[in-house]
């Protein structure tokens, strides 16, 4: 199944920002989310967010990267 920046956001719901990709990862995993997310939480091309569009964009630009 594709995954969607919502299921990324999802994933991450609750946490604050300004966030690192290591707050991303720990706030996933308190969600119980999916290991396939975590997975590309760990991937995205970028460490620091400062905003759920900071992630949205960097999910685009993982997706991107990877056709």
């Amino acid at each position: 199944m594709a995954r969607t920046a919502a299921d990324v956001e999802h994933a991450i719901k609750g946490i604050s920002f300004p966030a690192n990709r290591s707050d991303l990862v720990n706030q996933a995993e308190n969600n119980n989310a999916k290991s396939d997310i975590i997975d590309i939480i760990k991937d995205l091309p970028r460490n620091n967010f400062k905003s759920p569009i900071d992630v949205s964009k960097a999910f685009g630009e993982r997706r991107r990267s990877q056709k």
